[in-house]
């Protein structure tokens, strides 16, 4: 027996149609090439983590844990720094009491915002988790309730910043504009790190003082740069995505211009306090082992995100980015135009996972969403968004958000799955699979 009929016979045990195997069979086939692309970013960033972690000298005592005031620690002391070097900043803090992505953003827009100031975001509309710390919907505790107003530019409609519109809404309140590198719930491209040294550039231009803070969930490792290497004063991302390798079990991290990072330490902890408080509870070695690993599981979760558009889009679907597009984050958006297919490509995620396979996602109410979201995800670590899982708003126009898989074999395996659900419901097109 051949290893591909040995291999089919693995997938048929798990539940994949031969139909569905040999469609996804030809499709990977044909991105061997862009997949080796990928392997060289991986490489290149892999020895980058690397050469930090060395630097920083990363001993075997930097795994202890500590409690209480968590005075001294040498792990959490040598983890930020190893995170300021590999993203080329000044200063970092990588603290499991941030508790999430949006946690940390908020961290950085409430330590470096003053009363009076204002908040300008020049690449549309924030991520929906934001607008309650804006106070785009009002909400408790908001930036609007301390007198810190907000203003946007939207981008244009072919997804191109407009220039115009940024410069016109910059004034002398204007103190931080924070840019959202993935798309989150929107459907706009992703900002390439290149694309985002423009906007950095024009902005500072206009008044250098302005603090430029990029959100770069679901960003770090796909390219070889990141934004700080690009202008950016500060960046903020979750350990629970793409930095954490799938190991992290909480944690946020931010990194840039000492300033930027010294504020944001006072607020996490408390003036006088800043970085010297915060034990580190036994997390370090996931924490250091998971950055280590990061690269790879980013590398995976890649050609996971093409594979699945190259074969939605085969069957008709929108996908951004498209097939062929390059990538700056691991997010790949389905649209299907209809509720019945978005449930069943998520069904086919949650079948596909390790933990909870056995369940059936529904919509429900999340917290910080304006409308039901239907969620996927069979993780080790609750809500971890660098694991196989899948998302989206139960709304027109029915659009799904993959994003994950530990391992590259991981993500392939969930996507044969999601469209195996289809399939079984003759929810897409069977003439283009056979």
């Amino acid at each position: 027996m051949n290893y591909s009929e040995q291999l089919w016979k693995q997938y048929k045990s798990l539940g994949i149609s031969r139909e569905v195997f040999e469609f996804g069979s030809r499709i990977e086939d044909e991105l061997k090439p862009r997949f080796e692309e990928f392997d060289r970013t991986e490489e290149y960033n892999q020895l980058k983590v690397l050469r930090a972690m060395q630097k920083c000298r990363v001993s075997a005592e930097c795994f202890h844990s500590s409690n209480g005031y968590g005075y001294n620690d040498l792990g959490r002391e040598t983890l930020e720094a190893v995170y300021a070097e590999c993203f080329h900043g000044e200063d970092a803090l990588v603290r499991p009491q941030i508790t999430c992505g949006t946690h940390a953003l908020s961290l950085a827009l409430f330590s470096n915002l003053r009363p009076g100031d204002e908040l300008l975001s020049p690449v549309g509309k924030p991520y929906d988790t934001l607008e309650e710390v804006i106070g785009i919907r009002p909400s408790k505790g908001s930036l609007a309730e301390y007198g810190i107003s907000y203003r946007q530019a939207d981008l244009k409609k072919d997804g191109s910043f407009d220039w115009e519109g940024i410069k016109h809404a910059i004034h002398e309140k204007t103190k931080l504009v924070t840019i959202q590198r993935s798309k989150g719930y929107a459907a706009r491209p992703t900002l390439s790190v290149e694309r985002i040294g423009e906007l950095i550039a024009f902005i500072k231009k206009i008044k250098p003082d302005i603090i430029c803070m990029v959100d770069n969930c679901y960003g770090e490792f796909v390219e070889e740069r990141e934004p700080l290497e690009a202008g950016a004063d500060l960046i903020v991302g979750s350990l629970i995505k793409n930095p954490g390798g799938g190991l992290a079990p909480v944690g946020g991290y931010l990194a840039g211009k000492k300033e930027c990072v010294e504020q944001a330490a006072y607020r996490l902890t408390s003036p006088g306090l800043g970085k010297e408080v915060g034990a580190s509870l036994g997390v370090m070695q996931p924490f250091y082992q998971g950055l280590f690993l990061a690269p790879a599981v980013v590398n995976g979760a890649l050609k996971g995100a093409v594979f699945a558009a190259n074969v939605y889009e085969r069957l008709g679907f929108g996908v951004l980015p498209n097939g062929t597009e390059s990538r700056h984050d691991i997010i790949q958006s389905v649209t299907f135009q209809n509720p019945d297919a978005m449930k069943a490509f998520c069904k086919g995620i949650q079948a596909a996972a390790p933990v909870d396979s056995y369940v059936s996602p529904e919509p429900w109410a999340m917290p910080g969403y304006d409308s039901d979201v239907i969620m996927a995800a069979g993780a080790f670590v609750q809500g971890s968004s660098i694991e196989l899982s899948a998302d989206g708003p139960l709304k027109p126009p029915y659009s799904v958000f993959f994003q994950g898989g530990l391992t590259w074999s991981h993500a392939k395996f969930g996507i044969f799955m999601s469209l195996q659900k289809l399939y079984e419901q003759k929810l897409v097109n069977r003439d283009l699979i056979c």
